[in-house]
């Protein structure tokens, strides 16, 4: 049996959610505390660190860089900075995983060590287009070896001197950005990076945690190289897109009320609520605060009659991951959704575009894919269910597993999803906060 199959989800209806919970903490914040913690001076505390397979990639990667690192203990973290120059050749091929953001970051904190290192991870990863990296590197001095394409795996030569560039992207991409300011930091002048659309701007919020000066101006970000970094302390906030499963769950449930406590609202990241509320969607928000500089609240969703909408493109940055289970929200919605300008979605873990037209159409529902996005006319939410459960393949992508276990709230039968247990990789634990809301979701092991 294929390692991609090894579990199922078997998720259906339920007559109502309710109750309170935290999801784990937010994944591109994990990533980063460990990066930038590795190369500061001093030791930097976690806390809400997210132990999903992901961010543990990053993690050994650092080890393997020679950092000490203790943890994760629930969630509590302690990396022993080596300094920007203290990185030490690792004695083995560094494996990211499944983690798109593990390669693309490291790949510009590496070209700027005095080492050679090689970057590579699981076949899904290696399929992933990392020439979007690669291209800003080598224009700033790097060298780097890949297969046809851009194609991990990454051989990434140290010993250059890397110098400043003006970059504009051309495609809105938080992990190019991310990637091109970390390399910045080991360049000659100052680097900057203009995107076609803001982005999540996690990694210029951390890096003045760290006590590096960042210049941002809308779209452009830019970072002076030379600077060193000092510990600090991170409380990592619940990650907005584990969140969104459950924001989308209790909107389209017949008798939802629900809380998810302490979720990071950047405002980089908030385009899944900004959509729903367009839609129709119940949510409130309470108890703000800010912790490291990231805002967060409490996210109270309930019932609401969704409706089909053009969806804003300068929203879509903003809700990138979210997209799945958005999807899911507009096949329950009155009326036609149409996305367009999302055609990143086509490289991700999956081709979600594909894959989640192609499940959707499978439980009934009109889902037209187009080269960037997606048109669904909803079903509706009326008394009793709307559509029939199926079989879906996940294709090994965590986000359309949830999406589809999500989507069973309002089938007729029960949703068998393959290839769940890459679930792990962003929502450890998964199965069991979904269940403890009033969803029914079973964890089956193959074989």
């Amino acid at each position: 049996m294929s390692d991609l199959n090894l579990i199922e989800f078997h998720a259906s209806s339920t007559p109502a959610l309710s109750g309170s919970a935290r999801v784990p903490g937010d994944k591109s914040i994990s990533h980063r505390s460990i990066m930038m913690g590795s190369i500061a001076e001093g030791t930097t505390e976690v806390e809400g660190f997210l132990e999903g397979e992901d961010a543990l990639a990053t993690m050994n990667a650092f080890r393997a860089l020679g950092v000490n690192i203790e943890g994760p203990d629930n969630g509590k973290v302690k990396v022993h900075g080596v300094g920007m120059h203290g990185l030490k050749a690792p004695r083995q091929v560094l494996d990211c995983g499944n983690s798109g953001t593990s390669m693309r970051l490291m790949s510009g904190l590496l070209a700027g060590q005095d080492f050679d290192c090689m970057l590579t991870g699981d076949s899904s990863l290696g399929k992933r287009p990392m020439k979007r990296v690669i291209d800003p590197l080598l224009l700033m001095g790097a060298r780097i070896e890949s297969q046809e394409g851009g194609r991990p795996p990454l051989h990434i030569h140290g010993r250059t001197s890397l110098k400043a560039i003006d970059y504009v992207l051309p495609m809105a991409s938080a992990q190019v950005k991310s990637c091109v300011l970390l390399a910045g930091l080991y360049a000659e002048g100052t680097t900057t990076v203009t995107e076609p659309a803001v982005t999540r701007d996690h990694t210029e919020r951390m890096l003045r945690g760290f006590g590096v000066e960042v210049v941002t101006d809308g779209a452009t970000a830019s970072v002076k190289g030379g600077q060193s970094l000092k510990a600090t302390k991170i409380d990592v906030p619940s990650d907005i897109s584990s969140a969104a499963f459950f924001m989308v769950a209790a909107s389209i449930a017949p008798d939802a009320d629900i809380t998810l406590k302490h979720v990071g609202l950047n405002p980089t990241r908030t385009g899944v609520i900004d959509i729903l509320k367009l839609m129709g969607a119940n949510i409130e928000l309470s108890n703000h605060a800010e912790v490291g500089g990231e805002p967060v609240a409490d996210v109270r969703v309930r019932s609401a009659a969704l409706k089909g909408i053009e969806i804003p493109e300068s929203l879509v940055p903003l809700a990138i991951d979210e997209f799945p289970v958005l999807f899911v929200a507009a096949a329950n919605a009155t009326g036609r959704t149409v996305l367009t300008g999302a055609e990143e979605l086509r490289v991700k873990e999956s081709d979600r575009i594909a894959v989640m037209a192609h499940g959707l159409q499978k439980c009934g529902i009109d889902a037209e894919p187009t080269e960037d996005g997606m048109i669904i006319q909803g079903l509706g939410q009326v008394d009793g269910l709307r559509y029939k459960a199926t079989s879906i393949e996940s294709q090994g992508d965590h986000r359309i597993a949830m999406s589809f276990s999500v989507a069973a709230i309002r089938a007729e039968g029960t949703m068998v999803i393959h290839g769940a247990q890459t679930v792990d990789t962003s929502f450890p634990g998964f199965v069991a906060l979904a269940n403890s809301l009033g969803m029914k979701v079973q964890s089956v092991r193959k074989g």
